[in-house]
């Protein structure tokens, strides 16, 4: 039997754990933000994430398209990516670019040779994307075991994913598939209760699932970089949990949340309307300064770094009609613009970070580091790709010509 669509009720019951604390954290971020204006408080650094939920295979209805589409899917979205990246670099000079979630149930290889080209040159970077536990729950057994598997074959056949400072396992950021992170829809979607000490132990640093609102799977925590309360081995041990702070080292995997605030520009019979702004990429919810001044109030940041505030987005690169509002002439014209108020303006900064830079950005707050945030960017976690080509240009010279033409 299938499950029965959510209605209106559902989703204001699973709310209601957060909505209840919204006014208490808006409160608190308001007096945050009061208090730094009175101590004269410096310029914003507005570190930008895209977390591209990347399925080349969608269609509509729940079906996948055949390989030759997504491969063309794919190149059309990389020349896209070249372009975007051409035409727009933050503060730093660094181009605009996602971080590719690539699910790994739908692996193939033609398809993450493209995308580790696009990281190779600068314009992205691949993490892992699970859906599991879809048509019956799953086990710990096999969650592990796919996790392990793709994770490997991303480090060792593309070089994509990070080490911690160049050595031991390889590390990944994690989007669950269909929002259950921790089996925490009930049991759909997952099934495993023990997900987040797996994601643990297998080398996931950092979830970028959340916000799931208005769905079952949103916890009662909003807008924060925080670890998880619980046990890990427990279901939802993201339930609660403290946020990260300069000085204390987190237990990983962090839990990186987008924005979850409330747009009050919508009016029906001459009355706001509330309408709940996550970050989606979307052409149905189009880009504009005062959506951006909306997720830099949700103050995302490392507590006692609050200058550093962390904007994670979230996208599906190939919903219909949706991609020019993801790396199209729509987001090329608002990063465009909002670069440009940014250097006329001088209050705020923009930097782009794929989510390995982002985590690298937070753990040098955590460390005690202030200052400009793009010069962390590389600061714990490094590129397997990077650390491979630096092994390269260490060997003899004889050995270097022996690798490059396979003899």
């Amino acid at each position: 039997m299938q499950p029965r669509t959510p209605d209106f009720f559902d989703k204001l019951k699973w709310s209601l754990p957060w909505l209840s604390r919204y006014p208490l954290w808006r409160a608190g971020a308001t007096a945050r933000r009061a208090l730094r204006t009175l101590k004269g408080a410096g310029r914003a650094h507005l570190i930008l994430v895209v977390a591209n939920h990347f399925e080349p295979s969608w269609a509509e209805g729940g079906s996948m398209v055949d390989l030759a589409t997504q491969c063309a899917r794919v190149d059309e979205w990389c020349e896209q990516a070249h372009a975007i990246g051409r035409a727009v670099k933050d503060s730093d000079g660094t181009p605009f670019r996602h971080t590719y979630f690539y699910p790994g149930e739908q692996y193939h290889r033609p398809l993450l040779e493209r995308l580790a080209g696009l990281e190779a040159a600068g314009l992205g970077e691949v993490e892992i994307h699970l859906h599991h536990g879809v048509e019956r729950p799953d086990t710990a057994e096999n969650l592990r075991r796919a996790l392990e598997e793709f994770r490997d074959l991303l480090a060792e056949e593309h070089q994509c994913l990070s080490r911690l400072d160049g050595a031991g396992q390889p590390q990944y950021a994690f989007v669950h598939g269909n929002l259950s992170l921790a089996n925490s829809m009930g049991g759909r979607w997952c099934g495993v209760d023990s997900e987040m000490r797996i994601l643990a132990e297998t080398g996931c640093y950092a979830d970028l699932t959340l916000p799931a609102a208005p769905l079952q799977s949103q916890p009662p925590r909003i807008n924060a970089l925080y670890q998880c309360g619980r046990p890990l081995g427990e279901p939802r041990p993201h339930w609660k949990g403290k946020n990260l702070r300069v000085g204390v080292r987190p237990t990983l995997p962090v839990l990186f949340t987008g924005p979850l605030v409330f747009n009050w520009s919508r009016r029906r019979h001459g009355l706001p309307i509330p309408w709940i702004d996550g970050g989606p990429l979307t052409d149905r919810y189009p880009l504009t300064f005062e959506r951006l001044l909306r997720w830099q109030g949700a103050g995302i940041c490392v507590q006692g770094r609050p200058e550093w505030i962390f904007i994670k987005l979230y996208c599906h690169g190939f919903f219909p009609n949706d991609q020019a509002a993801t790396i199209g002439a729509p987001m090329r014209r608002f990063l465009q613009e909002t670069l440009e108020l940014a250097d006329r303006d001088g209050r705020f900064k923009i930097h782009f970070a794929t989510a390995r830079e982002a985590f690298n950005i937070v753990l040098a707050a955590v460390d005690g580091h202030s200052g400009e945030p793009g010069g962390y960017r590389n600061y714990r976690l490094r590129p397997i790709r990077q650390e491979a080509a630096t092994q390269i240009q260490r060997r003899p010279h004889y050995q270097v010509m022996e690798a490059q033409h396979g003899d």
